[in-house]
């Protein structure tokens, strides 16, 4: 919706208003006219239903008007003699237009003192609900997010399992852009797998100021700018376009601001010619191929600190019971060639209370190369290690056209690991355009900025004009995990708009190794319990600082009621 539509709608909502509460203000011994002034017949509403006027201010906050809204419909009628159950579903259900029937009742009857207190239990619990999802919402959307780290992309800078609290204010809260949406869930509600929003209409993109700008090399959570992924049940085609606050939602490291030049060269990370020096925390990992003459031993791999990698055994022979345990434990069977069968695992292994449980008669092939992913102070450990033979970096060599990169043009020999230059856009920049770095601007062009683009032989028509240059309507950051082989990232999909930034992850709460591997598999990280995201050094937990501080909380309020009483 532009802006005159939302002029019209927000009119259309005034006269209704008016037209259903004006007999409401003249019995409750307020002018008529009241009713009709935006906003101040909001303020005298709240004083005839004798409720707080900075309720008023909720009622203009994106989702939070969506449960204060109906709360307000039924302060009105029960205002005015309507305090049965019926009455208050019958305000709900049909949208507030139940006010109208009590409006042109007669004779109307305004209870100035009634009490606020719920006449019922039912009445006081649902109350309560009420105004705890009110301020949670109220928290989600505007301060603090929870957020857990799903995959291993930034291993080993943020771990699969790490609980985060991500801040909304550091960077300044993104306002709702679609007002019509179910509070505290993202883009599904739980159990019923159905869309939690509806998609029109859409509010414009609006973010209260912060008070910091996002910085290089800052962890970020922000939206997926090319998510088309249903996690609801109507999968029926895999293409499915989401609003900009209903994308699922990424962590990565920002590597490139608006205004840099960036290039990677060798799988570093070079803006505007100079490597970039990332803070002490950050653990940059990548795919290596190590050999040793006798065989790379799991147990050196493991020593080092290694766990992204795979591990083989071999079988004679397998039950189903045995079979379907393994795969229970997420291990892989494949029929060997020279007979029996292969099993492959993660790092971890098997546990030996699976092996011992199935009685499994297993044996584990050591092979001579095996590849696993880790920083580079690792591999120089392990290349030092009379073990091992050489320690190999795999990177693709320059020239190396990968389709599935950024921009996925041909005239761009580009991969994951040699890459750019390409700028990265920053608000009010014009630069100029051809036929050959369109593919470039392409989608921040037509998806982004929302024009039409078209190429036509050496031309390039913006809105149905021949265009030669472009100028930028928001900034862009290039994103990237630092576990670089095995991230999705900005490679991949391109930049991500200013538009698109949730938030600042700032604190670890819980953090818990195995997540995805069962309830039973689950051990707590403790030295990342209550750990910050940021700083430079070992994260410190703080978390016998905050048991010590909850404790003496405690102990003062039993002593204080105790003095009381």
């Amino acid at each position: 919706m532009n802006s005159t539509q939302w002029f019209i709608f927000l009119g259309i909502i005034q006269l209704v208003h008016f037209v259903g509460t004006y007999k409401l203000y003249k019995a409750a011994g307020r002018a008529t006219w009241e009713a009709a002034v935006p906003v101040y017949n909001a303020i005298v509403l709240m004083k005839i239903i004798r409720r707080p006027a900075w309720w008023v201010l909720l009622m203009f906050v994106p989702v939070i008007n969506l449960l204060m809204i109906p709360v307000i419909w039924v302060e009105t009628i029960r205002s005015f003699g309507k305090n049965s159950l019926i009455d208050s579903w019958l305000v709900v259900l049909s949208l507030g237009f139940y006010i109208y029937l009590v409006n042109f009742s007669s004779p109307l009857s305004y209870i100035k003192d009634r009490s606020l207190q719920p006449r019922t239990a039912l009445g006081e619990w649902v109350s309560s609900v009420v105004f705890a999802v009110v301020a949670a919402s109220l928290v989600h959307a505007y301060f603090i997010q929870p957020f857990v780290i799903p995959t291993g992309s930034l291993e080993k800078t943020l771990l699969i399992g790490d609980f985060l609290l991500v801040s909304k204010f550091h960077y300044g809260a993104r306002t709702p852009m679609t007002p019509l949406a179910a509070p505290m869930v993202h883009d599904t509600l739980p159990i019923l797998g159905v869309p939690s929003y509806i998609k029109k209409p859409q509010l414009p993109y609006f973010r209260i100021p912060g008070f910091q700008k996002v910085k290089r090399n800052d962890i970020v959570v922000f939206s997926w700018p090319t998510d088309t992924v249903r996690f609801f049940r109507d999968a029926s085609s895999l293409h499915f376009k989401k609003p900009i606050d209903k994308k699922s939602n990424y962590v990565k490291r920002c590597v490139g601001v608006p205004g840099d030049m960036l290039s990677i060269v060798d799988g570093y990370v070079y803006i505007n010619g100079k490597q970039t020096q990332l803070p002490s925390r950050a653990k940059t990992q990548y795919t290596h191929t190590i050999y040793a003459q006798k065989g790379v031993s799991s147990r050196s791999l493991v020593a080092s600190g290694i766990k992204e990698f795979s591990r083989k055994y071999s079988a004679t022979s397998l039950t189903q019971t045995q079979a379907l345990a393994l795969q229970g434990e997420g291990a892989q069977i494949y029929n060997n060639p020279q007979g029996g069968y292969l099993i492959y695992t993660q790092g971890q292994g098997l546990s030996p209370e699976l092996i011992a449980s199935q009685r499994l008669a297993l044996s584990e092939i050591i092979d001579r190369q095996r590849m696993a992913t880790f920083t580079d102070k690792v591999a120089q450990k392990l290349a030092q290690s009379k073990e091992i033979d050489s320690v190999v970096k795999r990177l693709a060599p320059k020239g190396y056209f990968e389709a599935a990169v950024f921009p996925h043009d041909p005239a761009f020999e580009w991969n994951q690991d040699q890459f750019g230059p390409v700028y990265i856009p920053a608000k009010g920049d014009e630069i100029e355009l051809n036929v050959k770095n369109i593919s470039l601007y392409k989608e921040i062009i037509e998806t982004y900025e929302n024009n039409t683009l078209e190429i036509s032989g050496n031309e390039i028509l913006i809105n149905n004009k021949v265009s030669t240059s472009y100028t930028f309507s928001q900034n862009y950051y290039w994103m990237m995990g630092d576990n670089r082989h095995n991230s999705e990232d900005s490679r991949y999909w391109g930049f991500v708009p200013e538009d698109h930034i949730v938030g600042k992850p700032v604190f670890i709460w819980m953090s818990i190794d195995g997540i995805n591997d069962g309830i039973k598999n689950w051990k707590i990280r403790w030295d990342r319990v209550f750990t910050t995201v940021g700083g430079e050094g070992t994260p410190t937990s703080y978390l016998k600082w905050f048991l010590g501080a909850l404790a003496l909380w405690f102990g003062f309020d039993y002593f204080r009621k105790k003095r009381k009483a």
